[in-house]
Formats: structure tokens, sequence, C-alpha cells
């Protein structure tokens, strides 16, 4: 519609009086303003395009299974073809690809999330990310490194002291063997020691060495009525010392 078909309509509340016949001067003419035509409307931006690039299509995630598209009278085939017929009428040029989200049966979670992480979505796939729980750490096993005179266990340093490492490595060096407490007491305290310990409170040094050893505790073996032995499991590794132990007389 062109400036020139518009009708300017004059106020039914407010009439123009005609001029009087005496008057020596006639009315002014109405003044009107110039009316222009009705803009378009703005077309809607799309957000999240940064600077430099340009809009080349979109996609839209639908999730809604088989089932649910049955119990309303339809099946995802019909409706990919409605919103592909919708398209080309909007706009005829437009090219189309349909892609149907595959996920194994039963997979939790709402129908429309499941589609987003089968697409490859990136927003969906970096959400589920942090949210994905952690895998249980896997054991690394225990070291016994008779070289730097330490423990680790699962790659962490147990904090053992310099005696309960002694004891510890008395055992691994005489590994297969059953050592009775006489001999740990004999051969790890001197008499002058203040702490010297009995064939009963020995028990209580071995039991603190297993407590830091935690879920590798049991490579301290009790014999019961004998002592104890070192029991090497597949997941215990022994660094021996280039020299030999001087704990070995």
């Amino acid at each position: 519609m062109s400036l020139a078909t518009i009708d300017i309509a004059v106020p039914t509340s407010r009439s123009v009086r005609p001029a009087r016949e005496t008057s020596l001067h006639a009315a002014p003419p109405l003044r009107t303003q110039p009316v222009s035509a009705p803009k378009a409307p703005a077309a809607a931006k799309i957000r999240a395009v940064p600077t430099g690039t340009e809009a080349r299509g979109f996609v839209l995630y639908v999730g809604v299974d088989e089932a649910k598209a049955l119990a309303a009278g339809t099946d995802l085939g019909a409706i990919v073809t409605a919103l592909k017929k919708l398209t080309a009428e909007l706009v005829p040029d437009s090219d189309t690809y349909a892609a149907v989200a595959l996920a194994p049966q039963g997979a939790g979670g709402r129908d429309v999330d499941v589609v987003r992480l089968a697409l490859q979505d990136p927003a969906a796939l970096a959400k589920h990310r942090q949210v994905e729980p952690e895998e249980p750490s896997v054991r690394q096993g225990i070291v016994v490194d008779l070289s730097r005179k330490r423990v680790t266990l699962d790659e962490q340093v147990a904090p053992l002291t310099y005696k309960e490492f002694e004891l510890l490595q008395y055992l691994v060096l005489r590994e297969g063997r059953t050592i009775d407490r006489a001999e740990l007491i004999s051969s790890l305290w001197s008499v002058g020691d203040e702490d010297v310990p009995n064939e009963r409170t020995i028990d209580v040094h071995v039991r603190r060495l297993r407590s830091k050893l935690g879920e590798y505790e049991e490579i301290v073996r009790t014999v019961r009525g004998v002592g104890y032995r070192f029991d090497r499991h597949a997941d215990v590794s022994i660094r021996h010392t280039t020299t030999p132990s001087p704990d070995l007389f």
C-alpha cells in the first residue's frame, strides 16, 4: 500500500465549523501530518551467533519415542514428513535432512536429553561430562621400596615410622618363613633401647604396622601360636637395594 492510496480520516468528535459569509478572511485550511507506511516487523535475532559468522540453518531436537507417537495416533516417520513439508511451505528453497536418534533400550533420562546426547549436541555433552559419576578408583597395588625405605599404597606414601618399616622389611627379606616374636624382638631392638617390647607387646607394633597398610594389611599374616610371615600377593611389588640389607647378618 502506498501513501497515495491512504485516505485521511477527519475525527467525528470535532467537526470543522464552516467559514462565515461575513468573514473577511477564509478559514485556514486543515493541516494534516504526512502518514508513513507501516513498518515491517523486525526479524527475530538468533542468540549466540559470534561476530563474523552467519546462521545457515538450525537443528530441532524432538524427544519422542515410537510408543508415545503411536499413542498420539502417528509415528516418527509421519512427524518427520510433516515437519519437512511445513519447512518447504515456509521457505521453498530450503534443504532439509532428518536423522533418527538411536539409544540403548531402557536408557534413562528425558527423551530430548537422550536425543541430544545421541546426536552429539556439544552443550549436552559438556553438561553430561560435568555430572558423569567418577569411575571407581583402581587399585595400583603396594610397593615396598627397600632402597628408599618407604612403602607406597596405590601411589600414596604410607606414614610408617622407622621401626615399623624395619619390622616390615625384616619379614619381606625372609619371605616364605614364619618369624617368631622372640626373633623379631632380638633382631630389631637392642638391649639398651627404652621401648624394647616383650613377646606380648610386639603384637601392638605389628597391629600398628598393619593399620597403616590399609587394604593391604593382609601381607603381614599372623601364624597363630608361632609368629608372623610376609605373604606376597599379585598386587605387591618389592624394590630391592643394590647392596645387601644391613639387617641380614
